[in-house]
């Protein structure tokens, strides 16, 4: 007997700073009705990664699965890609100023 098929979302990893817990960020566009043009959206997931594989930058494979806890209801399939280290400078980078979180150096 087969299991449910279950949903599957791939998208980048924006956190690794909780224990056995990723935060994944997947970012799409759908038809704005008001201003009728294609508007990018994102939304984040935490999913559980048990051996701490993921790292900040990846681009994972996530799959639905009972609750693990309050928020996470994802748990990690596979890393599909992992930029090299300037991408992941850069991709830091552009969360912070997304964030706001940067400050301005002087």
């Amino acid at each position: 007997m087969e299991r449910n098929h279950r949903t599957t979302i791939q998208g980048v990893v924006t956190s690794v700073k909780m224990a056995k817990t990723i935060v994944v960020t997947v970012s799409t566009e759908r038809n704005d009705p008001l201003y009728v043009k294609r508007v990018g959206y994102s939304k984040k997931y935490y999913a559980h990664d048990e051996e701490g594989k993921a790292k900040l930058g990846d681009t994972v494979t996530i799959m639905a699965c009972r609750p693990m806890s309050k928020l996470k209801r994802f748990r990690l399939v596979s890393i599909d890609k992992t930029p090299v280290l300037e991408d992941i400078e850069k991709a830091e980078e552009a969360l912070e100023a997304k964030e706001g979180l940067k400050e301005d150096k002087e």
